[in-house]
């Protein structure tokens, strides 16, 4: 099925959910005037349907490969990337100072969602050469700023992220992998990372690998962390690629899904690196990139939803099974009502995560435009929240677009099982989703629920004010809040972290829960109550809002009930 980009739905989000407007409105984002968004979205969607959809099949059935040391990438990818490079999209976020466009994440993170759904194989690359050179950005020196940046920027070198140790997953603070001086500026990096997203390729010139080590005389944990710049060639005097670094791929893994994606073993002998930042400080920077992929994850998880969405709507309108019952019948199971339910709950489930990670990017561009310490709370508060809700969305709806093809969707030739095994990781890596509760629960609950108390009150300002109008949407959307907000009030109260630890992917999703809630009243109020969009926020709101009080049962039962059974007891 052709994918269609849904820029009717981007341009309500931004035009009545998540005010573009307001960013615009910064001196720092002033240029993205609504005829260059319009634009940006235009040409995105052409490059997505056009270039990068037929894409999709042949990622998957002809996975990149490892020859002689060689990747070998997945047929047409070279050329699709290609596109990608020369239409500007890898750095349409980055700063102008070094060729970017300079645009929002929120139109970014639209863009990124158009091109995953085409095709997230590929999509892969640009989004790690993107949050590559927003750590630079941030956190390089001038010199390696001047050399980078322009070819990360133009595409014609990509960036990647190197944590990952075969004994240092989540942990990364347990790496072994060692950095020692050269005397010259440079330090010498030895080690193996796995899981490299994209660690090689046969279609940029250079390969930048931003890698996690330790200095010699560095402490143990993450503390005693730094982070350095190792590109497969090291340039030369002019800034272009010259001899090749002691590094290499060891092996690709084979996987369940992503097969266009190549997951490399890297092996680095002593490898020419350069340290980004000060020493001993390398999780802040790479931080920097983390927290940009984690928002580029939770999209991921939106792409292969929407993506599945469309392909489960097109077999549901074609395909012929049953006698209908439905008031106006089309003659195919789009007819039948468990298909119907299917259709609507991926819909409604799309339209809130898409809203609510695009509200996290709006966030980060006005903490970027502003500097004010709000939006960077906000920010901070709504990552864990966005990349668990998107990701698992992905995963729920790929499945249930397996489930509307009923025995064709287990079948590989219809490319429905292809989503739901390509996003299967997202809740996986840049941070598992229960990492990412625990974080939720932990640091970002440090400040005592301010940041938590802020978006709730928000949430309840608008329940109050579409009282009058819409009673039947507002009043659950403002009770639901209020159960949140006991919860949460439970989560701060508690002083066993592992208390918190027990309920924190359920109270993630029920924050997740009611902030679709509030994005839907909104739609439905900027629709005056009629029309698709408010029939969609009736469907979330009465079927989907209510898995809230279940959720938040599940995150208030403490810890107990998780170790009431012993290891011995499980494997009787």
């Amino acid at each position: 099925m052709p994918y269609r980009a849904p820029v009717a739905d981007f341009q309500f989000l931004f035009d009545n959910v998540v005010d573009l407007d307001r960013i615009v409105a910064t001196e720092r984002f002033s240029d993205a005037s609504p005829d260059v968004v319009q634009a940006i979205l235009t040409e995105a969607a052409k490059l997505s349907e056009e270039v990068l959809a037929p894409l999709q099949r042949a990622g998957d059935l002809h996975p990149a490969r490892l020859e002689n040391g060689v990747v070998r990438t997945s047929p047409g990818f070279g050329e699709g990337y290609q596109a990608i490079a020369e239409g500007g999209w890898v750095s349409i976020a980055a700063s102008p100072e070094h060729g970017g466009m300079g645009l929002p994440m929120t139109v970014t993170s639209a863009v990124n969602e158009m091109m995953g759904s085409a095709c997230l194989s590929l999509q892969v690359s640009p989004l790690m050469t993107q949050g590559q050179i927003e750590a630079l950005e941030h956190h390089a020196s001038d010199e390696i700023k001047a050399v980078y940046l322009p070819k990360l920027v133009s595409g014609a070198w990509s960036g990647t992220m190197n944590l990952t140790e075969a004994h240092a997953g989540s942990d990364v603070g347990a790496l072994r992998s060692k950095a020692e001086p050269n005397g010259d500026g440079t330090y010498a990096v030895t080690g193996q990372k796995i899981f490299i997203s994209w660690g090689d390729n046969d279609f940029t010139e250079n390969v930048c690998h931003l890698v996690l080590a330790r200095l010699p005389d560095a402490g143990p944990g993450t503390k005693g962390i730094s982070l350095f710049l190792v590109p497969k060639f090291i340039p030369d005097a002019d800034g272009n690629p010259g001899k090749a670094n002691d590094l290499k791929v060891v092996s690709l893994e084979h996987k369940l899904g992503l097969h266009g994606s190549p997951t490399a073993v890297m092996q680095y002998d002593g490898a020419t690196g350069w340290l980004v930042g000060k020493e001993n400080e390398g999780m802040r920077a790479m931080f920097t990139m983390m927290n940009n992929a984690r928002l580029g994850v939770s999209i991921q998880g939106i792409s292969a939803a929407e993506g599945a969405m469309q392909h489960a709507l097109a077999y549901a309108s074609d395909r012929t099974q049953g006698r209908s019952l439905a008031p106006q019948p089309t003659g195919t199971i789009f007819d039948h009502a468990d298909v119907r339910r299917m259709l609507t709950t991926m819909k409604a489930e799309i339209f809130a995560a898409r809203a609510l990670s695009l509200t996290l990017a709006a966030a980060i561009d006005m903490e970027t435009a502003t500097g004010e310490a709000e939006w960077a709370a906000r920010a901070a508060f709504l990552t864990p929240i966005a990349k668990i809700f998107g990701t698992e969305t992905g995963i729920s709806m790929s499945n249930i677009g397996v489930q509307v093809h009923g025995g064709m969707g287990y079948v590989e030739e219809t490319g429905a099982a292809q989503y739901l095994r390509d996003v299967r990781v997202t809740a996986i890596y840049e941070g598992t989703n229960g990492i990412q509760g625990m974080d939720l629960t932990g640091r970002k609950l440090a400040d005592g629920g301010e940041a938590a108390y802020a978006i709730l009150d928000e949430i309840e300002e608008k329940a109050e004010a579409a009282r009058h109008s819409l009673p039947d949407l507002a009043e659950p959307v403002w009770q639901a809040t209020e159960s949140l907000r006991e919860a949460t009030e439970w989560m701060v109260a508690q002083e066993d972290m592992n208390a918190r630890f027990a309920g924190a992917l359920p109270f993630a999703k029920a924050f997740a829960r009611v902030l679709g809630g509030h994005f839907h009243l909104i739609g439905a109020v900027a629709m005056d109550g009629v029309g698709p969009r408010a029939e969609l926020a009736r469907y979330y709101i009465s079927q989907l809002l209510p898995e809230t009080q279940g959720f938040l049962a599940q995150a208030t039962a403490g810890p107990d009930p998780l170790y009431a059974l012993s290891l011995e007891d499980f494997a009787a």
